[in-house]
């Protein structure tokens, strides 16, 4: 009796069906739709009926079909199994391909999506979905039962075709994961940078959170005001997350950092070949910043000649890059920031004025710690909390030592407060930050209660003189208070009482 001899697939058509599912796999980030187009084309163009693609969760492992042809919905939709489980799941535990010649013969058949009412005269073929070893899924096909078919030619084609399929899913998986984890970054700068987490509570604090309210949903163009350290970039950041597009980009650039040639460079960018160096072309912060928001920081900084071709982007929206023709376009946001006063600048000719009032279109003017004193023990308690927090402690201040704080001028402003803060968490011996452990030049700071020294009443006076004098004594003797007392002309007990008065016990 002679053995009949397998058909196998036309070369030809194998290769145009494979080339037509490794486009239809890149078509698009619709990895469901794809899936779908793909199984059709093995329908279609090789006869593999009702193919499926089953894919294992990464994190439960619960392998559930994601795309098939020739299911309805409900059928997809029970197409549910764990490793082990029927064909399906034995081929994604043991990452081997399984063939069945005729389902109606095989116990372990399943049928889970009951799309096969008749198990007879079907032969069913399932493939691990693997890249680099790991198993993803398994894709499963079925073909009419007859002896002249090459089961062998379907294997090879399905473990070709699941090896396009692996590369397109984890190209999706890793897309999903940036874009999930792009959008949790800025739901988290969104958070960070929203005015309730700008922390202030007096009336001119306010006030600034009423024009920023007023004017983030908008595309007008911001002048920040105030001297360094007033939270400048803070405030730039709340106008772009809070504004109407939070998802571009927040692009900054201290205008004072960088010299002039550079900083015409870094806004504008250049062409290759533009000046010695320019080994390659290079975009500017204003094409970066398309989109989004471009925060000019110390404007007031800029070399004149520069201040033409900014007056030009901002008129015109329009510039070209160093050693370029090309115009290039730019509807960034612009927000600028400045601690000058660029009126005067104006007056002296240091300034252009056509740039002043292109750039001061709304004026938000951010007031010192001086000007806010109701704010510090917020902010205090707000350092004090992150930093212990980093470090791992619960860390309080003395009532002094709030006092001390309070009375202080603040000349850096918020930067010199929260370095301040950290300084002190990260040095002091216990829990508690007393006044003694202040760096010196706030102890010697002679104006209490933020008074100035002619508001002073006598007693103060002669306070700050004694505390000042008390702290010198116990760190030039080493803090042996039985030492600085002597070089202080008084007696031990006497000195052990002002150093607890005025809660000097770690200076």
């Amino acid at each position: 009796m002679t053995t009949p001899i397998k058909k196998t697939h036309d070369a030809t058509i194998e290769l145009e069906a494979l080339l037509e599912v490794s486009q239809t796999l890149v078509s698009s980030f619709d990895v469901d739709r794809n899936l779908r187009r793909a199984m059709r084309v093995l329908h279609e163009r090789l006869g593999l009926n009702r193919g499926m693609v089953a894919l294992a969760d990464p994190e439960t492992r619960e392998i559930r079909i994601a795309a098939a042809y020739g299911l309805t919905r409900q059928q997809l939709a029970r197409g549910i199994y764990r490793a082990g489980e029927g064909i399906v799941g034995r081929v994604v535990s043991s990452g081997q391909a399984m063939v069945v010649p005729d389902i109606g013969d095989e116990p372990t058949f399943l049928n889970r999506t009951g799309s096969r009412p008749e198990k007879d005269d079907i032969s069913f073929i399932s493939v691990p979905i693997k890249l680099r070893g790991e198993v993803l899924g398994a894709l499963s096909a079925d073909r009419v039962f007859d002896d002249s078919v090459s089961l062998e030619e379907d294997v090879r084609i399905l473990e070709i075709v699941a090896s396009i399929i692996a590369h397109a899913v984890r190209l999706y998986w890793t897309y999903r994961h940036e874009v999930a984890e792009g959008e949790r970054m800025r739901c988290e700068l969104r958070g960070r940078y929203s005015l309730p987490n700008v922390i202030g509570q007096s009336d001119k604090m306010q006030e600034v959170f009423r024009l920023v309210g007023k004017v983030a949903a908008s595309q007008a163009t911001i002048l920040l005001r105030g001297e360094s350290g007033t939270g400048k970039e803070l405030i730039a950041n709340a106008l772009h997350y809070q504004g109407l597009r939070p998802k571009g980009p927040f692009v900054a650039i201290n205008c004072a950092a960088l010299p002039d040639n550079l900083l015409e460079a870094e806004l504008f960018g250049y062409e290759k070949g533009a000046f010695t160096g320019a080994v390659a072309s290079k975009p500017g912060r204003f094409e970066l910043a398309r989109g989004g928001t471009i925060f000019l920081d110390e404007i007031g900084d800029v070399h004149p000649l520069l201040q033409a071709k900014l007056l030009r982007v901002l008129q015109e929206r329009s510039f070209e890059r160093l050693g370029g023709t090309r115009t290039l376009t730019s509807d960034a946001r612009i927000v600028s920031a400045t601690n000058r006063d660029l009126e005067a600048m104006v007056r002296e000719g240091e300034f252009r004025e056509d740039l002043y009032w292109r750039l001061n279109v709304v004026p938000i003017f951010l007031p010192s710690l001086r000007e806010r004193r109701d704010d510090l023990p917020l902010l205090i308690e707000h350092f004090l909390q992150r930093f212990g927090s980093a470090t791992g402690r619960n860390v309080s201040i003395s009532a002094e030592a709030m006092r001390r704080l309070m009375s202080y001028p603040w000349p850096g402003n918020i930067r010199e407060l929260e370095n301040t803060i950290h300084r002190l968490v990260v040095l002091a011996d216990d829990d508690e930050i007393r006044a003694g452990d202040l760096p010196m030049h706030l102890l010697l700071h002679d104006i209490p209660d933020g008074h100035s020294a002619g508001d002073m009443t006598l007693d103060e006076e002669v306070e700050a003189l004694e505390r000042r004098r008390i702290i010198a004594a116990l760190r030039t003797n080493g803090h042996v208070q039985a030492r600085a007392a002597r070089a202080l002309g008084i007696t031990p007990r006497m000195l052990a009482y002002k150093v607890r008065k005025y809660d000097l016990e770690s200076a």
